[in-house]
């Protein structure tokens, strides 16, 4: 069974958002080891939101939400009490539509949004390298992530430029007259930096420079051609525009005294800046809670288009994930009785490699029509259907989960 933990910025606090940013990544490894009953798991832990996809055999939903939280909270120094509070929780069909939904920026505050799907494959990536994953949150993820694809080429929500980096450089062109005389000073080099470069050039900004943390200043801006800085607290001081994006909190308020008037832009997740420097005179801060404040209206007709999109591609992954243990059982009768016939036409010294090769071909094209009309069935909620020609041709037994019928298709 798929069972989801998830909180975001409609339901929960960014300072609890940022602490399981920062710890509930890696204790999905945990999560596995204490519990036999967790087949596999991948967090996804963004600037907005916390998600913990499991995949889960032979237990309560209840009971490994519980264990769930206890692992993440402890990982990420957070009451059990207040992450249980802040987490919805959701179950098959509806872990399937969410994902889905999220990883084509439909759940994110800037609706559209470009960052959240490389996001979605990243987490699945970690969880690959952990050896958390199990084969169906791969499938549901893979599939998550080509549903993204086709949401973005074929709905408007989908158009270039739609990101938070982009949003906070909108509401801070409010403050900067000019962009092309304005010094921004760019700390990390990560995606979020990289797009941060993208984004500052569209705008008319040309005076870029970075300075990064962990030493990959020099390797970044040769290759997005910007300015190195090796100090830090100089290039602030120099800075008009400062903008951080990092993994680890680098800015205090005694780093950015000392100038007239200074805009900081904190898009880091655990934040970057200390929220007191907003105290500062001369000093303005837009942080993610602020930014999400500015977030536009969805484009009502681009995210209805999209939705729409989402919710046929989620009941079509349903539909083929319960229907599979009945094609299974069909392609394994069939190959079995080709297997046997086989065997037969050894013994009787009638056999080559050629024919072998022709039948099983010739019986893979023949079982590839039932198998998309099962899946059609199911999407429309008549997988019972399929089950009971299974047994009165073949006598086939196979048990599928019970699927809703797509919108708009009337079950049997």
């Amino acid at each position: 069974m798929l069972l989801l933990l998830t909180a975001n910025h409609r339901n929960a606090s960014f300072d609890l958002l940022e602490k399981l940013s920062f710890g509930a990544p890696d204790a999905a490894a945990t999560l596995v080891d204490v519990n036999p009953a967790v087949r596999g798991a991948v967090v996804l832990a963004t600037c907005n939101r916390f998600e913990a996809y499991l995949d889960i055999e032979g237990e309560s939903a209840e009971a490994a939400t519980n264990i769930t939280v206890d692992v993440m909270s402890q990982a990420s120094g957070v009451v059990s009490a207040d992450l249980r509070d802040a987490v919805t929780v959701l179950t098959s069909d509806e872990v399937v539509t969410h994902l889905f939904a999220v990883s084509s920026g439909l759940e994110s505050i800037v609706v559209g949004e470009e960052q959240i799907s490389g996001q979605v494959q990243r987490a699945l990536q970690r969880a690959q390298n952990n050896g958390t994953t199990s084969s169906g949150l791969e499938q549901l993820f893979q599939r998550a992530t080509h549903t993204s694809r086709g949401v973005k080429t074929k709905t408007a929500i989908g158009g270039a430029g739609r990101s938070l980096v982009r949003l906070s450089l909108e509401l801070a062109s409010s403050r900067i007259p000019d962009w092309n005389l304005a010094r921004v000073l760019i700390v990390g080099t990560g995606q979020y930096a990289a797009t941060t470069v993208t984004a500052l050039r569209d705008h008319g900004a040309t005076m870029l420079s970075v300075f990064s943390p962990s030493g990959r200043a020099d390797a970044f801006g040769a290759k997005y051609g910007v300015a190195v800085q090796r100090d830090l607290a100089g290039a602030m001081l120099d800075a008009d525009v400062i903008i951080t994006c990092t993994s680890s909190t680098v800015i205090g308020t005694s780093a950015v005294i000392g100038k007239e008037r200074r805009l900081i832009i904190d898009l880091g997740m655990p934040r970057n800046v200390d929220p007191a420097v907003a105290a500062l005179e001369g000093i303005e801060l837009l942080d993610l809670e602020t930014i999400s404040l500015h977030a536009p209206l969805e484009e009502l007709t681009a995210a209805e288009d999209a939705r729409e999109l989402v919710g046929n591609a989620a009941a079509l992954f349903s539909a083929e994930h319960s229907i599979e243990p009945a094609i299974v059982a069909l392609r394994t009768h069939i190959f079995e009785l080709l297997d046997r016939e086989i065997e037969r036409a050894r013994h009787r010294g009638d056999h080559s490699t050629e024919t072998e090769a022709a039948l099983r071909h010739l019986t893979g094209v023949l079982l590839h029509t039932p198998s998309v009309r099962g899946k059609e069935l199911a999407l429309d909620g008549r997988a019972q259907e399929f089950i009971d020609g299974l047994s009165a041709l073949f006598g086939v037994s196979a048990e599928v989960a019970d699927v809703a019928p797509k919108e708009g298709k009337a079950s049997a």
